[in-house]
């Protein structure tokens, strides 16, 4: 039986089961970073008390197709999304934008992610997160970003068709670097954060792209637009071989 992680514990990729059920399960059970435990089960209490509707308040793992040829890492679940709803992606504005540019380029199945009884279901992709805990301010240390940072290991270790990795923002973007470097293998160069990098890593191995985070502060200031996110799946289509008007 794999154990998940106690306070203070220092995670092992190795250790960790590659069959995603089996990880899900692992990671939403992870007691790891004593400041995340307090904050996302504080949160959930909180809300709670204040709608009347129970609240995740959990470690998050990723979902979609394990079969997938693109997975798509965010920063971290958010306050009224997945620590919410206790799935990534879902429950806010950035999953609002998010998955309808997934359904656009068919990677999902319909373009709303409100729960985790919503009925979407990915097509080819996958979403998951650098953090699995809501962090304060949205910022984890960098104690809690290493900490974590095995179970991305892990996911990407237990997605065999894999041949693309979204980075969302510059957070996702270094740790999906390192990620991607001990799953694989390889040496990752070292690339500053960039909308539209595209880093192939060599044989075996997913191409890195990264993009800027759809939060509400990147599209409603115009840093982000829906026009800009099409066009980078796009080129990701492109780049998996995937004809243009069909699913992925």
């Amino acid at each position: 039986m794999i154990r998940p992680g106690r306070p203070g514990a220092a995670l092992r990729a190795d250790r960790l089961p590659t069959d995603l059920d089996d990880l899900r399960a692992v990671i939403e059970s992870c007691r790891a970073c004593p400041r995340l435990t307090r904050y996302r089960e504080r949160l959930a209490r909180e809300g709670l008390a204040r709608t009347g509707v129970p609240h995740w308040g959990r470690p998050v793992a990723g979902f979609g197709d394990p079969g997938a040829l693109l997975a798509v890492v965010g920063l971290a679940p958010a306050a009224q999304g997945a620590n919410r709803t206790g799935r990534v992606f879902t429950g806010d504005r950035s999953a609002t934008f998010l998955m309808a540019a997934l359904h656009r380029a068919g990677f999902a199945s319909h373009p709303d992610s409100v729960s985790r009884d919503d009925g979407l279901c990915l097509r080819g992709a996958y979403i998951t997160a650098a953090v699995r805990c809501v962090p304060p301010g949205n910022h984890p240390s960098p104690a809690e970003a290493r900490r974590c940072r095995p179970y991305l290991v892990a996911e990407l270790r237990g997605l065999p068709r894999l041949r693309a990795v979204l980075a969302l923002g510059g957070f996702a973007w270094d740790n999906v670097r390192r990620a991607a470097g001990e799953a694989y293998g390889v040496a990752v160069p070292r690339r500053p954060f960039h909308h539209g990098e595209r880093v192939p890593l060599g044989p075996g191995a997913p191409v890195l792209w990264a993009g800027y985070h759809p939060s509400p502060r990147n599209t409603q200031t115009g840093l982000l637009s829906a026009g800009m996110f099409d066009s980078l799946l796009a080129r990701i289509r492109v780049d998996l071989e995937i004809p243009s008007g069909r699913g992925a």
